[in-house]
């Protein structure tokens, strides 16, 4: 199988399954002297890891990172960095009666006609368990962000679960960490977890809607045409398990927009020029404006749920099939910190590409000496 790698001057490649004996990446093009250690990984990795609460897969990970190589006392140093994460809590034998049968919604029955044979045991390559290496990777790449660009800040939310959306007038920050949703209302946390609640005791599952906000990114990152910035955030978004749609800035709505309304106008400070408004998500032709950079994307429900459904086996016979095992009633939740740090990676991978055409060269507005 190929094209497990992400990615062009900063680059991983993920390796492993849902359930084999460990999965992980092998991370390039990380620039030497950044300070790096297990612990500095494993933050990102405990928000991402099964089991937390309730409202999650109960597969009891722990997700442990080791470092293999690439790192020496504490620091990178610019060699290939290999890391792993072992799986300890498998329950293979829950799939095998979906061994010669097809999961609706799932990639089983996509993998089958392409390969001809498939790992069914959690979906193996298929599985979001392999986001644990992504949010591992993408650890890595926070690391050497805020070596080179300690002012830039990302951070996802939810604000969509199912009929549920979030008040915006009730928008807090500091509220984001502080609830198994990765909500920024806390008012309106009980009625997303009783929500839910209702969802997974109906043995159903429900879709997601994910906010990203990049803050600090500098402008003049991207490149026109096939290295714009917008297409490798949405790319990195889209290759996310059960992720059905991104948009960038007002995305699907300046289709009811006229151009007087969309048009970001402009104005000069004293720092330099400003936009008074940011429809365009902080990206103009494939190109950062040094505005906030903000993006959304839609999540499936999951497909692993145990409601009969209509589906056909390996010998084309026609059956109804109940998945058993351990599964997200909303995939979405963990797909927060999966984003981040995918984001995380084309930031960093676009800075290096900036650097190396342009050394860091911007152009001047404003009078000349």
């Amino acid at each position: 199988m190929s094209y497990n790698t992400f990615g062009r001057e900063f680059r991983f490649t993920t390796w492993g399954e849902s359930h084999g004996p460990a999965l992980g990446a092998t991370v390039d093009g990380t620039p030497p002297g950044v300070a790096l250690d297990e612990a500095f990984i494993q933050q990102f990795l405990d928000r991402r890891r099964p089991g937390t609460s309730k409202h999650t897969t109960q597969r009891k990970e722990p997700d442990q990172v080791r470092i293999l190589s690439g790192v020496f006392e504490g620091r990178t140093t610019g060699t290939p960095i290999q890391l792993m994460i072992e799986n300890t809590d498998q329950r293979s034998k829950d799939y095998g009666e979906i061994a010669h049968s097809f999961r609706p919604g799932h990639a089983d029955i996509a993998y089958h006609l392409k390969y001809g044979i498939r790992d069914y045991r959690g979906g193996g390559r298929s599985s979001a368990r392999e986001t644990a290496a992504r949010v591992a990777a993408g650890a890595v790449a926070q690391a050497a962000l805020r070596h080179l660009l300690p002012d830039l800040k990302i951070t996802g939310y939810m604000v969509q679960m199912g009929a549920l959306h979030l008040d915006r007038a009730n928008f807090d920050s500091s509220a984001i960490s502080e609830n198994p949703f990765f909500l920024p209302d806390p008012g309106a946390v009980q009625a997303w977890s009783d929500y839910l609640d209702g969802i997974r005791k109906d043995q159903n599952s429900v879709g997601a809607a994910i906010e990203l906000l990049i803050e600090g990114c500098p402008p003049g990152l991207g490149a026109p045409v096939y290295a714009k910035l917008d297409t490798d955030l949405a790319a990195a978004m889209m290759s996310i398990n059960a992720v059905k749609g991104v948009e960038i800035g007002e995305g699907l709505g300046a289709a009811g927009l006229t151009g007087t309304d969309n048009a970001d106008e402009i104005r000069m400070g004293n720092d330099g020029p400003f936009f008074l408004s940011n429809h365009a998500g902080g990206i103009l032709g494939g190109i950062s404006t040094g505005q906030d950079i903000v993006l959304r994307f839609s999540v499936k429900p999951t497909s692993s749920i145990t409601t009969p459904r209509r589906t056909i086996n390996r010998h084309g016979e026609e059956i109804e099939l109940i998945t058993k095992g351990r599964h997200d009633p909303c995939v979405g939740i963990r797909a927060v910190p999966v984003a981040e740090a995918m984001a995380a990676c084309v930031i960093l991978d676009h800075l290096l590409m900036d650097r190396a055409q342009t050394g860091g060269i911007r152009g001047r507005i404003g009078p000349e000496d």
